[in-house]
């Protein structure tokens, strides 16, 4: 039988599991942000499935976790993460789009991305996952994506969901990019695991 240690324990390995997604999705390389963004959103609901076990070793869970359980089936930000994983594992559906915002960019910025690479056909901003970067043509005839980082001065990309939420905990949402909103997610769920460590860790 698993003790409150164990079921704390598991909870913060799971929520670890959704913060790399998160850090993916928000600073890794464009070919590992709907990844990491699939991660988050799966292991994110895993998290407050682990803490349920808490119900076969601590008699008071229920009247503690109502808050929580009330609080999230009501928000509209914790509803939209819940209603998205099960689009992902039962649908096998995740939708998003692009949207890029240039503040200036010339031909003679290209020499900031340095040379470009062997076999170059075109350069791109803003791909269905947000990159940008070079078009290179291979040997075969087929072409593959030679990703660079996009400096701020000249735009920014970001990941939109169709209809996002605009507001959680009572607040409207300013930032409903997808890293805006996941950020909001992981720190919602964060500060649920602290409290459950604090309520139920003894000695």
């Amino acid at each position: 039988m698993h003790t409150t240690a164990d079921i704390l324990r598991r909870a913060q390995e799971t929520l670890r599991t959704a913060q790399h997604g998160f850090v993916d999705l928000a600073n890794g390389a464009p070919q590992r942000k709907l990844s990491g963004l699939r991660n988050l959103v799966v292991f994110g609901r895993a998290v407050t499935n682990v803490l349920q076990n808490l119900r076969a070793t601590e008699s008071d869970f229920d009247e503690w976790y109502i808050k929580y359980r009330d609080e999230m089936e009501s928000d509209p930000l914790m509803k939209y993460f819940y209603n998205l994983r099960t689009k992902i594992l039962k649908e096998g559906l995740l939708e998003t789009s692009v949207h890029v915002h240039i503040r200036q960019f010339s031909f003679s910025d290209i020499h900031r991305f340095g040379p470009p690479p062997p076999n170059a056909k075109a350069f791109f901003i803003g791909d269905s996952i947000g990159g940008s970067g070079w078009e290179i043509q291979l040997p075969d005839g087929s072409t593959e994506k030679y990703y660079v980082e996009l400096p701020s001065d000249i735009g920014s990309i970001s990941l939109q969901f169709p209809e996002p939420p605009k507001y959680h905990l009572e607040q409207e949402i300013e930032d409903t990019s997808i890293e805006g909103l996941s950020k909001k997610y992981i720190e919602y769920l964060h500060a649920v695991v602290e409290a459950a460590k604090e309520r139920f860790t003894y000695g």
